[in-house]
């Protein structure tokens, strides 16, 4: 089984401890989003867990915790773009706080195990694509050696953000825009010694050296973990998503990072009633189980091949 930590929340940045407290104690519960009163019991034992991918855009909080994670295969998926406080609000200064984690983190897991984000791209007055170059490139030479991969994708303009995207004037790039756009950033990145991936993006830019990318990546979870996967597609995803299956562990609606584009945690105040209810030795994220609930213990699919093949190298 792979752990997704997570596509619905900030766990390193605010709930590493209570992960870390759940990873000692061996399970978590999970709702079912669909579902609130259908809970499901992961096994979080290093047995059960084939690797663990991390989301996150400040893991600070979790560098001198890693230790605790010895047992286990992870790496992280590390978002680190140009936009400024009017969408990302509650991140700390990027150059004096966000820069040095990454290079941090790189240092402490290696640079294979740190993937940089430059994600979602969307356009606005003061977001152009000269802006989206100038910051690309300032934030791939910071991160020279540090990574070996970026990727990219472009917004999608989501019920659940239409609000803040005509506020704050966001718009979706047309084919030529993102074919242009992305073409540049090839030749920053190159120069930087990355290479460039998409997520979920429907255009083709293979012809630029750009292939479609896996954020849960078999590929890379191989290579660190030395052994290899079998597993499916991940069906709950998008289309055009190529990722393996897993299974997330966190809570909508429980992110404090407040990004203006986010289709997670698109309400404050849903997030800030969420919150109230965090306590680090629970045994859900930002909840507490209750009568109606019932639980089902997921038996966790191993997708590492253990089996010894003939002639194998």
């Amino acid at each position: 089984m792979i752990l997704s930590a997570s596509r619905r929340t900030d766990i390193p940045n605010y709930y590493s401890e209570w992960f870390l407290n759940r990873i000692q104690e061996g399970f978590l519960y999970v709702r079912n989003p669909m579902n609130p009163h259908q809970v499901s019991r992961i096994d979080l034992s290093p047995d059960a867990v084939d690797c663990i991918v991390f989301w996150t855009k400040n893991p600070s909080g979790m560098l001198t915790h890693l230790d605790r994670l010895k047992d286990y295969t992870y790496y992280f998926q590390f978002t680190l773009t140009g936009y400024g406080k009017d969408l990302e609000p509650n991140l700390p200064d990027k150059r004096k706080e966000l820069i040095p984690a990454f290079r941090s983190l790189s240092e402490k897991i290696g640079k294979e195990r740190v993937i940089w984000r430059y994600d979602p791209i969307f356009l606005n007055e003061r977001y152009t694509m000269e802006y989206h170059l100038k910051a690309f490139e300032a934030i791939a030479e910071s991160l020279t050696g540090y990574t070996e991969k970026v990727v990219i994708s472009f917004l999608d303009l989501y019920r659940k953000i239409q609000h803040n995207a005509k506020k704050l004037h966001m718009r979706e790039m047309t084919d030529a825009e993102m074919t242009e756009l992305a073409g540049r950033m090839v030749r920053i990145a190159s120069g930087c010694r990355l290479t460039v991936e998409t997520c979920a993006e429907k255009i083709d830019l293979q012809s630029l050296g750009i292939h479609h990318g896996c954020c849960i990546d078999k590929r890379l979870i191989e290579r660190i973990s030395g052994c290899r996967l079998t597993g499916e597609k991940d069906r709950n995803q998008r289309p055009g998503c190529g990722c393996l299956e897993s299974t997330d562990v966190g809570t909508y609606h429980t992110c404090l990072n407040g990004c203006k584009y986010c289709y997670a945690n698109f309400s404050d105040e849903k997030v800030k009633e969420q919150v109230k209810r965090y306590r680090a030795d629970a045994e859900l994220l930002c909840s507490e189980l209750c009568p109606d609930d019932k639980i089902t213990i997921r038996k966790g699919k191993r997708l590492k091949d253990f089996q010894l093949r003939l002639f194998e190298q």
